[in-house]
């Protein structure tokens, strides 16, 4: 450190001067590129996150609230007479939506859902609800595409 005031000391008053007024900039420009800049990015990328988040989270509790009215809606339906795998065959292949397994159980039937649509598999329980048939348990899980759900395990029974 000595060696560089020695430098200093050694240079007119201009350059003095100059090496000063350069020597702000530099502290300038590093604290812009290596503190401001970062940080105002940081800052960017996290508002976009949280519009992204607050999105998603409207849009879970519209389907919510949907879900409560088909719920709420369905507890005057009929009983069902018929037989569970063909109705649940005939309206998936209405909503085209795909089984990958249906195992009958006794008087219920169990069905797993590689992949389809969200809004498609609330419309076709909203068909099952409406034809009497009841939902008994029901595992869902995201799969690899937006806006699609996977079945794991929905269990139906005759109400």
């Amino acid at each position: 450190m000595n060696a560089v005031m020695e430098k200093y000391r050694a240079l007119t008053e201009r350059e003095q001067h100059l090496v000063l007024v350069s020597a702000v900039f530099v502290v300038i420009a590093l604290f812009y590129w290596g503190v401001w800049t970062p940080l105002n990015q940081s800052l960017d990328q996290q508002r976009e996150l949280l519009s992204n988040q607050q999105s998603l989270l409207v849009w879970v509790q519209e389907r919510v609230n949907r879900a409560q009215q088909l719920r709420r809606s369905g507890s005057s339906r009929p009983g069902f007479n018929g037989s569970l795998p063909q109705a649940v065959n005939s309206t998936t292949n209405r909503f085209n939506i795909v089984i990958a397994r249906m195992q009958p159980q006794g008087d219920e039937l169990q069905v797993m859902v590689e992949d389809a649509p969200f809004n498609d598999v609330l419309s076709w329980l909203q068909a099952l609800e409406a034809m009497g048939i009841t939902i008994l348990q029901a595992d869902f899980a995201e799969a690899n595409v937006s806006g699609h759900i996977k079945i794991r395990r929905l269990q139906l029974g005759k109400s």
